[in-house]
């Protein structure tokens, strides 16, 4: 389970890149408009996801039927992945997707893959106990659930951030000139 949390950290810090290096500051997604709002909607919810994985996972075990809920969720996210990897190439159409952007989503699901099957195993022994959130009863090192928890903020903050871009309000596209 330790090496899930470790995979997640570097999904973490693949995540902060993409998204402060390629959202932001190459593609100005939150200046888009009409243009990037579904894509923005799609990083909101995906967010919301994230959030809940980076900041209940090193803390809490998901027992009985929350297995399942936890399993859904992460299918969700997988969804709404290959959805965003849709969206992005009408929503980017006039600049398109840079290379080194589809590079960094490629080692993010590599990595996403290697924490779930890291995270599989436990999952399955979680969903054969009663139904509850339990606390983690592995030791997880300080800094690392400290760094996860933090990631768990910023996550959230971003998809918030992202969603409140995609309803137009006034400053969403800050600092950015809209579209």
């Amino acid at each position: 389970m330790i090496s899930a949390f470790w995979l997640m950290l570097l999904q973490g810090l693949l995540g902060a890149f993409d998204t402060v290096y390629y959202h932001e500051c190459k593609a100005r997604l939150p200046a888009g408009g009409a243009l990037t709002r579904l894509e923005l909607w799609l990083h909101g919810a995906r967010d919301l996801v994230y959030a809940l994985l980076f900041g209940t996972l090193p803390v809490v075990a998901w027992c009985g039927q929350w297995a399942l809920v936890l399993m859904g969720l992460i299918g969700l996210e997988i969804v709404m992945t290959m959805a965003d990897f849709v969206v992005e190439v009408k929503s980017r159409a006039p600049v398109g997707v840079l290379a080194g952007e589809r590079v960094t989503h490629g080692c993010m699901a590599i990595v996403y893959g290697a924490m779930l099957a890291c995270l599989l195993p436990n999952v399955i022994t979680w969903y054969s106990q009663p139904s509850a959130f339990v606390s983690l009863d592995m030791p997880v090192p300080g800094a690392l659930r400290v760094a996860l928890l933090i990631m768990a903020g910023g996550v959230l903050l971003s998809g918030v951030r992202d969603v409140y871009a995609a309803l137009g309000l006034p400053g969403g596209s800050f600092p950015w000139s809209r579209a």
